[in-house]
């Protein structure tokens, strides 16, 4: 389980999204993270809710089926890829 770090602004720019620091803290400019569609949705399904709620692959995996026609078996690979980018980024934590 996981949680998404507070401080952090999805803002749309063009066909994809990035994930701006709010506060200096959060700015590293050797990094930018981008999100396609799909993990913008993933992303304001973990942060729109209240208190940033602990969550893991499958919690990604059954939020892409209820959204989109996804096999179970695609939707939780591709969550268990987009947490494990979210962890290398930092904008996740244990």
């Amino acid at each position: 389980m996981v949680q998404a770090k507070h401080g952090f602004k999805l803002r749309a720019l063009g066909n994809e999204f990035i994930l701006v620091g709010e506060s200096i803290e959060q700015i590293n400019f050797n990094k930018m993270l981008t999100m396609n569609d799909t993990a913008a949705y993933l992303w304001r399904q973990v942060t729109e809710a209240e208190n940033y709620p602990s969550f893991d692959a499958q919690y990604l995996a059954d939020k892409l089926c209820q959204e989109y026609e996804v096999s179970k078996e695609q939707a939780l690979a591709d969550s268990e890829a987009t947490m494990q980018s979210w962890i290398d980024a930092g904008i996740v934590e244990p």
